[in-house]
């Protein structure tokens, strides 16, 4: 098939847009137009472009626009992450991981209570912890799909068993180009707020089958340091889970299950995505609405707020890899959010915090 030339390109430009002023460079051609109703339009243009092997970008100055278009540079992508069987050795790795986190902590918790057959808890705890990152990336996936953006199949991220948590959670690849701001901002929520409908889920199963240690025989494991305190924070959400069934709030001890621990890195997972920083969800999300300069102030306050919650690891990670690729840009960066997705912002800003694992005490020292 003969391929499309620059009068091809030309022709479609004219065919859809109020062309005012045409400019040819060595490397690009360059559209003034004059539509105002110009968002759509941009869409359909940038689709049929990328079919010729194209790639446009919409750009303002002084209240013009122009339409810059390029030939598309075919990126190199890594071998390994091209070949179909890398997500599903990586994704077998992290099931077995997962399978010995859960068959370590269900032994290590029926020392103290019984709570069930270690490898039926392990299955359980299992189906939980993939449960939430699968809907979170299958929900990323949907959303890609309803706005015709072809993605990879999703790439779990192998963790540390038994010493730390058995996964750092899994990302899909775009194999499309992003359009515009709500494209991104779309295929961005998705993808936390159904993870999080799981790990609620999951959270309030956990809660309900979480047992409960009379307060002076959790005082002697203590102190024969058979138990160990809770250290790492605890979400608002999986505190309310507890209340549902009055756990939590006396001075009885209850117990943290696989299945809630399953819970509690599903929020964890949910509130670093939702973070306005760098590249994940919630980076995304913050530049569709901010731009780059105050997306890069959001990072900045984000790695703080990881700092004051003990988590310099992930405050650290995030300082070095914005600095090699701050943020996602879309080809029409001109077309502002609608209303809706602002609103819907704030609610993830609401959810942030809700997932967010809080200190002990937290919550009460801020109520009057």
């Amino acid at each position: 098939m003969e391929e499309p030339s620059q009068d091809d390109v030309v022709s479609l430009v004219n065919s859809i847009f109020d062309v005012t002023n045409f400019t040819k460079s060595e490397f690009s051609l360059e559209f003034k137009i004059a539509d105002n109703d110009f968002k759509a339009k941009f869409e359909e243009l940038a689709r049929r472009l990328e079919g010729m092997r194209y790639v446009c970008k919409l750009e303002q100055a002084d209240d013009e626009r122009f339409i810059i278009i390029q030939r598309f540079a075919v990126k190199g992508h890594r071998r390994w992450l091209n070949t179909s069987w890398t997500p599903r050795i990586l994704f077998a790795i992290v099931i077995g991981f997962v399978m010995i986190d859960g068959y370590y902590r269900t032994s290590g918790t029926n020392s103290i209570v019984d709570i069930g057959d270690p490898l039926e808890m392990a299955a359980i705890y299992t189906l939980s912890l993939l449960g939430i990152l699968g809907a979170h990336e299958l929900g990323h996936i949907v959303a890609a799909k309803t706005h015709r953006l072809k993605t990879t199949w999703p790439y779990f991220i192998p963790g540390l068993p038994v010493i730390g948590i058995p996964t750092f959670g899994a990302f899909i690849q775009s194999r499309g180009l992003t359009i515009n701001r709500e494209i991104l901002f779309d295929v961005a929520i998705a993808g936390p707020i159904a993870g999080l409908v799981i790990a609620v889920v999951v959270s309030v199963y956990g809660a309900y089958t979480a047992p409960i240690l009379d307060e002076g025989f959790a005082a002697g494991l203590f102190e024969e340091s058979r138990l160990v305190e809770w250290e790492q924070g605890e979400p608002v959400l999986l505190s309310a889970s507890l209340a549902l069934f009055g756990k939590g709030s006396g001075g009885d001890e209850v117990i943290m299950t696989p299945v809630l621990f399953a819970a509690w890195i599903g929020f964890l997972i949910t509130f670093l995505n939702l973070l306005p920083a760098w590249q994940l969800d919630g980076g995304h999300m913050a530049r569709t609405l901010l731009g780059p300069k105050l997306h890069r102030y959001a990072t900045f306050g984000s790695m703080a707020a990881l700092v004051l919650l003990n988590y310099w690891l992930m405050a650290i990670l995030i300082l070095v890899m914005s600095q090699r690729n701050p943020s996602a840009t879309p080809l029409d960066d001109v077309s502002p959010l609608s209303g809706k997705r602002r609103w819907a912002y704030i609610g993830v800003i609401g959810l942030a915090f809700l997932c967010a694992p809080l200190p002990s005490g937290f919550l009460p020292s801020m109520l009057p």
